[in-house]
């Protein structure tokens, strides 16, 4: 004789998850897309700066000092050391 087989019942079904629901999975796209352009902003802010400060240099000329404030071309020129010549006072040059 044998005995009968006993099978076990089927495991209960069980609905799926939903996970998020609707509302939940646009405030987490608009979260997103808000954390997005905040990020790109920040990245444009420190690229600005970067390179602000990167192109603000100094330079050195050798022009007299005070000759800013002369009132012509050869009044600044006048008192310069370098442009100082020994020889005829009566010939000027100018370079333009």
């Amino acid at each position: 004789m044998s005995s009968p087989q006993v099978t076990p019942p089927p495991p209960p079904r069980q609905e799926p998850d939903p996970g998020m629901t609707s509302r939940e999975m646009d405030i987490a796209v608009i979260a997103g897309v808000i954390a997005a352009v905040a990020f790109v902003l920040v990245c444009l802010l420190f690229l600005m700066l970067h390179y602000m400060y990167r192109h603000k240099g100094t330079y050195h000329t050798n022009e007299a000092k005070g000759t800013e404030f002369a009132e012509s071309a050869d009044a600044a020129l006048q008192d310069d050391p370098s442009l100082q010549d020994n020889g005829d006072s009566s010939r000027k040059e100018y370079f333009i």
